[in-house]
């Protein structure tokens, strides 16, 4: 094996979900397909331009799939593939961590954002 190729496959998993968004994008996504405008709604917080490209990019990794009913108005649902479920379990270990640890690191990040004269968002 080369000395450049990392043991941990974390490089691989990150290019795929990498970024803010696509976490929550995948976690929104886990147990039922979903409009657009549902993925919106239930991602707080990204805007159109970005959850388009997210999506966009989580299909072409075929993480996900994009099924246009070819209708006016257009109705375009994205769901799960395959190959999405098995990353979704392995983000759900990451998930129950964040809910057990939430009150822990907003302190830490609220302490932070103190000393360095930041607001609290």
């Amino acid at each position: 094996m080369s000395a450049n190729v990392p043991v941990c496959g974390l490089d691989v998993s990150l290019a795929v979900i990498g970024g803010k968004w696509k976490p929550l994008i995948l976690y929104h996504l886990r147990s039922e397909p979903r409009r657009f405008g549902e993925i919106k709604r239930a991602v707080a917080g990204i805007s159109e331009k970005v959850l388009i490209q997210q999506l966009r990019e989580l299909v072409d990794m075929g993480v996900l799939t994009r099924h246009d009913h070819q209708q006016v108005p257009p109705k375009v649902y994205y769901a799960m593939s395959d190959f999405g479920q098995t990353l979704v379990l392995a983000l759900l270990p990451l998930c129950e961590w964040g809910t057990e640890h939430r009150q822990r690191v907003e302190q830490i990040l609220s302490g932070v954002r103190s000393r360095d004269g930041s607001q609290a968002e």
